[in-house]
């Protein structure tokens, strides 16, 4: 007896092609989308101020996140700058430098997916200690 026409690919494999395409094709996005905007960055710069706080924080992404306050004269906080740490040595030394005058490096990803990645726009790369 011969057997029937052969079923297509999607036909035999039709759950695993609906799989991926309501969970893999997604996901494949979402992690191509935040490699590019983790990569390419939108601007750059340094600012200059003392270390308010920095602190690990987040219920399953945990990132490192702080406040900068730069000054205008001695004892007169003119603006905060909020940033986060993605590198954990960067974040002990600005951990070590909380409350003296420092630089910080700084790389502003825009469009970042989530905020498993950071709270802020303001990623810090470089941190320097500054005479008072």
């Amino acid at each position: 007896m011969p057997a029937g026409p052969r079923r297509s690919f999607a036909r035999r494999h039709w759950l695993a092609a609906t799989l991926l395409g309501l969970v893999g094709l997604p996901a494949i996005g979402l992690a191509l989308w935040a490699t590019v905007a983790l990569n390419w960055s939108y601007s750059t710069g340094k600012r200059a101020g003392y270390v308010q706080k920095i602190s690990r924080k987040g219920y399953l992404c945990k990132t490192w996140e702080g406040t900068l306050y730069t000054d205008i004269a001695r004892g007169f906080r003119s603006d905060s700058f909020s940033f986060t740490v993605r590198n954990d040595s960067i974040a002990h030394l600005i951990e070590s430098l909380s409350g003296q005058r420092v630089a910080v490096d700084y790389e502003q990803h825009l469009y970042v997916p989530t905020s498993c990645f950071g709270d802020t726009d303001y990623f810090i790369v470089g941190v320097q200690a500054l005479p008072e």
